[in-house]
């Protein structure tokens, strides 16, 4: 399989894995906003002739993106136009989170960005199945509450006279 593209002088296969989260990790990738959020970052996506988005998955807290940004584009400059614009949509679309986020920002200053490589079929996997991991960790990491006098397991009723 040949997925490489090419400019005038230049061969590439550039894919990257990019997670972007809200300002505090505030879980508001939920329900309405959640299909919302997607449309407008896969319409951004869109507008920029050369990138393409190849997988996305929006986690409750995060969002994760494989896509393919040509070299003439540097990643830093993508992700400021991606999140930029991406917010001011997301404001303009709905006005009541502007009392929640103040100034007007909405993701976090920073990202994650990995380069796929070979690997495109594993990042796809992996996106496509991070809701069911995140879901999975949090049940591994569901707290067992034990009596430290009696080493009982304590009823989720009986926590309150531990504290």
């Amino acid at each position: 399989m040949n997925d490489t593209k090419s400019l005038s002088h230049t061969s590439y296969r550039c894919k990257y894995h990019i997670v972007i989260v809200p300002k505090y990790r505030r879980m508001v990738i939920y329900n309405k906003l959640k299909a919302d959020i997607g449309a407008i970052l896969r319409q951004l996506i869109e507008r920029k002739p050369d990138c393409k988005l190849i997988e996305a998955e929006a986690c409750p807290d995060h969002i994760h993106m494989l896509i393919e940004i040509p070299p003439k584009h540097s990643v830093a400059q993508f992700m400021g136009y991606l999140k930029s614009k991406s917010a001011l949509m997301i404001f303009e679309r709905h006005a009541n989170l502007k009392y929640k986020f103040g100034n007007r920002k909405f993701w976090a200053r920073g990202y994650f960005v990995d380069t796929v490589g070979k690997n495109e079929k594993v990042i796809k996997e992996y996106i496509r199945n991070q809701l069911i991991e995140d879901k999975l960790a949090d049940e591994l990491n569901m707290k067992e509450y034990i009596d430290p006098f009696t080493g009982e397991k304590v009823k989720t009723s009986d926590l309150s006279r531990l504290f």
